[in-house]
């Protein structure tokens, strides 16, 4: 029985890929734990226990061969593999993550987008065509989509989940500021924009406040 990985180290793989690619673009080899550690302020300790969920990849006296590790990683993230998007929701966001192409080299492609606005129907935005909502179901079925993403208000998002989850999507990238309830079988990664933001101002606001109380020294 495969061993349960906690989310804060699957939340930290990502980190690792982007810096492990960064060094490899850069013609970097090898690295040790100490020396990743620094750049990515993660202890060394913490980045051994990570790699250890999966087997370690590390040599003593070595460290770590970079393309090796990035590779592995890749792997363990679904990133060797396409994978077939739709995006529900042609307003501003859906359109901007249609237009992002770095998703596309990283082997996420965008095949549909469904929108209710009967205005924005036949319209195609990176060469995706914008479609009905009453077409979403039948699409999902007939192109082996794997993931959908939703981006529309949360009014509606609950239904829509509901939907993708009958047409048999088993990943759902929700932007909607709703969290969904859906079968146990179905993943769901919850981006609430605005929460990031306010987390970002308590930081702010506590950086200052810490600034405003510490000590003066006038001499």
């Amino acid at each position: 029985m495969e061993k349960e990985i906690s989310q804060a180290v699957i939340g930290r793989l990502p980190r690792y890929f982007r810096f492990l690619g960064e060094l490899k673009d850069q013609g970097v080899e090898r690295i040790s734990s100490q020396e990743l550690s620094r750049l990515m302020h993660v202890t060394a300790s913490q980045i051994r226990q990570d790699f250890n969920h999966f087997g370690g990849f590390g040599q003593q006296g070595y460290g770590y061969n970079v393309e090796y590790l990035y590779t592995a990683i890749g792997r363990i993230l679904g990133l060797d593999r396409k994978h077939h998007l739709i995006i529900i929701g042609a307003g501003n966001l859906g359109q901007a993550l249609a237009n992002y192409m770095n998703f596309e080299r990283r082997g996420f492609l965008f095949t549909g987008i469904f929108d209710i606005n009967e205005a924005l129907h036949g319209r195609r935005i990176r060469g995706i065509q914008v479609r009905p909502m009453e077409e979403m179901q039948d699409f999902i079925r007939e192109n082996d989509i794997d993931i959908a993403v939703l981006t529309i208000p949360k009014d509606g998002a609950v239904a829509t989940a509901e939907k993708l989850v009958e047409a048999g999507i088993k990943a759902i990238w929700n932007f909607a500021h709703v969290d969904l309830d859906v079968p146990d079988d179905v993943q769901v990664e919850n981006v609430h924009l605005s929460d990031s933001l306010f987390r970002l101002s308590y930081m702010a606001n506590r950086y200052e406040k810490q600034k405003k109380a510490a000590p003066r020294d006038d001499r």
